[in-house]
């Protein structure tokens, strides 16, 4: 079941967050509907999921780093735009960010310098304690030389999610790191941006149905099956191809 998965996070959890591209409610929406077909793949992957922060979820159980690892890249949605009076196609870009959740003790390696972090505080806009909307609860941290940045809200109180947004920054400048093969942060090229490529699937809702992955060739002619979740066809595509 779980060929091809030999990297050293693999079998760990999974970090993952959904940026949408140009385009106002095209783009805002087409994030959306990435975001819920994760979720429900992820249900029914029997994971364990935390929504710190909008667009945001933490996926917690076995291989869940591993099977979603690949799905990292830009994903291209073209449909009739339910935001256009005219009724025209839209074509609508997301970029999907995936990173290990990292152990512990490998986090605890990177040392940020408290003045190259930069924290805005916010109220929480989810479902929380009684102190939700009262107070400023939400805390994004940015790391300054690189303009990576990490948000939560879903902790009751402002110490714990910004102790949290915290670990999921770190988890983002050590993914990197690693993926650049860079021994110190000063090393990584200032403002780090998520890097919008080629897209690699494209969901085509009009004038044809059909989702394609460009890197394995899959497709799948029933886009609502593969938006309520159904990955597993691409999943493991994408998983032998990496062998």
């Amino acid at each position: 079941m779980f060929k091809g998965l030999t990297g050293k996070y693999d079998q760990g959890n999974a970090h993952l967050s959904i940026h949408p591209g140009a385009g106002g409610d095209d783009a805002k929406d087409w994030a959306n509907m990435l975001f819920d077909m994760y979720r429900k793949y992820c249900e029914k992957q029997g994971f364990k999921l935390t929504h710190p922060d909008e667009g945001v979820l933490e996926i917690k159980g076995e291989y869940a780093y591993g099977r979603l690892k690949n799905e990292s890249g830009v994903h291209r949605l073209v449909r009739i735009s339910p935001f256009d009076s005219k009724k025209l196609r839209h074509t609508s870009f997301a970029l999907l960010e995936v990173v290990p959740i990292f152990p512990h003790l490998d986090l605890d390696k990177l040392k940020i310098p408290e003045e190259d972090l930069k924290y805005e505080l916010s109220r929480s806009s989810g479902p929380g304690g009684q102190n939700v909307n009262k107070r400023e609860t939400a805390v994004r941290v940015v790391h300054l030389p690189t303009g990576i940045s990490a948000a939560c809200q879903s902790e009751r109180s402002q110490p714990q999610n910004k102790e949290k947004a915290l670990t999921l920054l770190k988890s983002k400048l050590f993914h990197l790191l690693q993926k650049h093969q860079k021994e110190e942060l000063s090393d990584l090229r200032v403002h780090a941006k998520p890097e919008w490529g080629s897209q690699i699937r494209s969901y085509v809702l009009h004038p044809y149905q059909k989702v394609k992955d460009h890197r394995t060739g899959v497709q799948h002619n029933n886009p609502d099956d593969v938006l309520d979740g159904d990955l597993d066809k691409f999943i493991e595509a994408e998983l032998q191809l990496g062998e």
